[in-house]
């Protein structure tokens, strides 16, 4: 898709794209990470969101905000991940 993207096995956890970040997230996580911190991170638009695509705003983020997103994407995706390798 002319975009970087990290996995696990062959699941995207997360992706890089115009400027931000966006991490699949599960949609409880999302909620939390958007309420913690709204400058930082925002649902993507359409079902996409709705599912938990989360976008990081990488401008606003802070190192800390963004590892512990980016470790919730991969243990999410990690768990799923064996029958992917």
């Amino acid at each position: 898709m002319n975009h970087p993207d990290f996995r696990v096995g062959k699941r995207i956890f997360a992706t890089l794209w115009k400027g931000n970040g966006v991490v699949m997230v599960r949609p409880d996580q999302q909620s939390l990470l958007v309420k913690s911190n709204p400058q930082t991170f925002s649902p993507v638009k359409g079902g996409w969101g709705r599912k938990g695509a989360t976008t990081v705003h990488l401008e606003a983020a802070d190192e800390n905000s963004v590892r512990r997103a980016l470790s919730m994407a991969w243990q999410g995706k990690a768990r799923k991940s064996p029958d992917d390798t």
